[in-house]
Order: C-alpha cells, then sequence, then structure tokens
C-alpha cells in the first residue's frame, strides 16, 4: 500500500518525536555531571551528542520550511527508499561544520536547544507541501541526494544512531 504525503509526514512526525522522546529521557534520567562527562577513551559527552542533534534538526527544519536554501532536483530524479539509504552508510560518520559541539556543554543546554529544534522541525515537517518535498533535496558526502520528504526519515535514523551513543557514553 502506497502512502499518501500526509501519511508519509504524519509517521515521520509521529516516529521522530518518539525517538526524540526516548532521547530526551535518556538525558534527564542521569545525573547532570555524567551527562556532561566526556567519556575517558575520548569523544563526546552525553550532552555533547544531544547538543550535536539539536543542531542537526534545526538544520534539518531551515532546509525543508525553506528558510535555508536546497536544491532543486532534476526531472527524472527518482527517490531511493530509506532502507537502501541507511544501507549504505559507512559505520561511522564525522561531524563538520558547525554541527561540532563545542568542548563543553551542559545537561540544560543540550535540553533546551532539544526542545526547540525538535518543535522547529515539527513544524517545518507539517508544513512541508507535497510538490516541495519531492522537488526539491539536498545533497550529503555519506547520504547521497534525498528529497526533503525524507528528511524527517533521516532526523529519526539520526536521533536513534546518537540516542544509542549516549547509551554507550552513560553505560546505561
Amino acid at each position: 500500500m502506497h502512502e499518501t504525503h500526509a501519511q508519509r509526514i504524519e509517521r515521520m512526525r509521529r516516529a521522530y518525536r518518539e525517538a526524540h522522546d526516548r532521547f530526551v529521557s535518556r538525558l534527564r534520567s542521569v545525573p547532570g555531571d555524567l551527562v556532561e562527562r566526556a567519556p575517558a577513551e575520548g569523544g563526546w559527552s552525553a550532552a555533547q551528542i544531544g547538543w550535536h542533534v539539536a543542531t542537526v534538526d534545526a538544520t534539518f527544519a531551515d532546509l525543508v520550511s525553506g528558510a535555508r536554501p536546497c536544491q532543486a532536483l532534476a526531472e527524472d530524479f527518482r527517490e531511493r527508499s530509506w532502507s537502501e539509504i541507511v544501507a549504505a552508510l559507512p559505520a561511522k560518520l564525522e561531524a563538520s561544520g558547525g554541527s561540532v559541539p563545542p568542548a563543553s556543554v551542559t545537561r540544560d543546554a543540550a535540553l533546551t536547544a532539544l526542545a526547540a529544534s525538535s518543535e522547529k522541525l515539527d513544524a517545518a515537517l507539517e508544513g512541508l507541501a507535497e510538490d516541495r518535498g519531492s522537488r526539491f533535496g539536498v545533497t550529503h558526502r555519506a547520504m547521497g541526494t534525498v528529497t526533503l520528504a525524507q528528511i524527517g526519515d533521516w532526523a529519526v535514523a539520526h536521533t536513534i544512531r546518537h540516542n544509542a551513543q549516549a547509551k554507550r557514553v552513560l553505560g546505561r
């Protein structure tokens, strides 16, 4: 059965809210000093992971809403399935540019940023017109080209991936 645009958007919004809520719950359920502590072997603290997710979600929202430029896709562009995109991803990705968190992030700062970015992304997805969602997109060095309508699935996968990372960092 083929999803309509409205069904697709609602499915992505629901999945995103669920993944986001699980991630936020993890950050809230652990003492702040543990959330803010970077692993001894290196890497980001759970708070830094949260800040990164919030920053990426805000970028996704700006792309979907039109606040940030995206590319018009060729007439013959065909969306790849999300499972096809995920299967081609490398096991490890490196954040770049403005999505790299500062050296020190508090849990409160991460939670505040996550709340603001999730609200912004949810509103952007809700307002995404079918024509814009299918005819415009972005190209990412690891993901390849995706439509704006696929950004909701990307946000879900990104949040789930980083929630698992935070779980490893926190040991819970």
